[in-house]
C-alpha cells in the first residue's frame, strides 16, 4: 500500500492485518431508485471490512426522517452491520424528537448520532430552536439518555465550530455533550492533521477523556468537497488545492491524487496512535476499500 507526502516523494508501506483498528462509515438516505441501488452496492462492497457501524444522516428539520429510519432498519436486518441513525434538534418539539428516538428503539437501533443540526435556511445562519424543542446537542443527548441506554455519538470541530465565539466556548460545548451522556465524538472533516492533534490536546486539557474519532473525507470530487468545506468552516490547505488544479476533466488523475492525499492523511494518524476512523462516503465505496487495507483492517473472507 502506498502513502504519499505533500510533495513528490513516495513512501511505500504495507501494514499487517490487525484487529485493533476500527472503522465506521457515514451514508446519506438516497432520494431515487438509482441512488438507492448505489447505496446498497457501496454498502455490500464495504461490508467485508466489518465496520463497527455505519451511520445514516438526517435531513434538516427531519426531512429525511422516514427514509433514515427505513435505511437503518434494513441495514441491521439485511446486512448484519450495526447501524447508527442521525438525529437533530431542528424544527421539532421535544415530544416529536422523543418519538423518533422511541421509534429507533422499537426497531432495535441503539446507536444515535446526536447533532444540533443546521438551520433550514442553511449553514452559517443563526440557529433558532423550536419553541418547545431541544436548544442544543447537549440537551438532545440528555433527552436520549432519559429514554434509553443508547450508544450516542456527537460532533467535534477541529477548526472550531463557525458559530463558536472562541475556543473555550467550543470546547465547553463539547464537554457539555460528553457530560450529558455521549460516548464519543466524531470530528468534522479536516485536511491538516495538525488541526486534529491541537483539538485533541485542547479537549484532554479540559478533562474530556471520551474518544475523539477523526472524520475523514476522501476527495471524490474536489469542487464539491471544497464547496462543503467553505460552508462548514473547514480550510483547504493551499498545497492540497494545488494538487487538483487542472484535473477537472481528468477523472483518472483526479482519483489517483485523491488516493494519494487521503492515504497520507490516515497513515500519519496511524503513526500518531489513532486506531479508529470514521469515513464520510458520500454513498461511494471508491477509495475506501484501498484505505482500509492501508489501515491494516482485517477483511472478512
Amino acid at each position: 500500500m502506498t502513502a504519499f507526502d505533500t510533495g513528490s516523494n513516495v513512501v511505500t508501506r504495507l501494514r499487517p492485518a490487525r484487529r485493533d483498528v476500527a472503522v465506521s462509515f457515514e451514508f446519506f438516505p438516497p432520494k431515487t431508485d438509482e441512488m438507492e441501488a448505489r447505496f446498497w452496492e457501496s454498502l455490500d462492497r464495504l461490508a467485508p471490512v466489518r465496520p463497527r457501524f455505519v451511520s445514516v444522516t438526517y435531513g434538516a428539520g427531519g426531512t429525511t426522517r422516514e427514509r433514515t429510519l427505513r435505511m437503518v432498519t434494513q441495514i441491521k436486518a439485511n446486512s448484519g452491520i450495526d447501524a447508527a441513525a442521525h438525529l437533530t434538534c431542528v424544527g421539532a418539539s421535544r415530544d416529536e424528537v422523543d418519538a423518533v428516538v422511541r421509534s429507533y428503539r422499537l426497531v432495535g437501533v441503539n446507536r444515535i448520532v446526536a447533532l444540533r443540526g443546521d438551520p433550514p435556511s442553511g449553514i452559517g445562519e443563526v440557529f433558532e430552536p423550536h419553541p418547545d424543542g431541544y436548544r442544543n446537542a447537549a440537551e438532545l443527548v440528555a433527552g436520549i439518555r432519559r429514554i434509553g441506554d443508547f450508544d450516542i455519538t456527537v460532533a467535534a470541530y477541529p477548526e472550531k465550530h463557525p458559530q463558536s465565539a472562541d475556543w473555550d466556548a467550543d470546547i465547553d460545548n463539547l464537554k457539555r455533550k460528553i457530560d450529558a451522556g455521549a460516548n464519543r465524538a466524531i470530528t468534522q472533516m479536516f485536511f491538516d492533521n495538525a488541526d486534529y492533534w491541537r483539538f485533541l490536546e485542547r479537549a484532554r486539557r479540559a478533562g474530556i477523556n471520551a474518544p475523539v474519532v477523526p472524520g475523514i473525507q476522501p476527495i471524490h470530487n474536489f469542487k464539491q468537497i471544497a464547496g462543503f468545506a467553505a460552508r462548514c468552516g473547514t480550510s483547504i490547505p493551499a498545497w492540497l488545492a494545488a494538487r487538483f488544479e487542472g484535473l477537472e476533466n481528468d477523472p483518472d488523475a483526479h482519483e489517483r491524487v485523491a488516493a494519494e492525499i487521503v492515504a497520507r492523511q490516515v497513515d500519519e494518524l496511524l503513526d500518531g496512535g489513532v486506531r479508529e476512523f470514521h469515513f464520510y462516503t458520500l454513498n461511494r465505496a471508491d477509495l475506501l476499500l484501498s484505505l482500509t487495507r492501508l489501515l491494516g483492517v482485517k477483511v472478512a473472507a
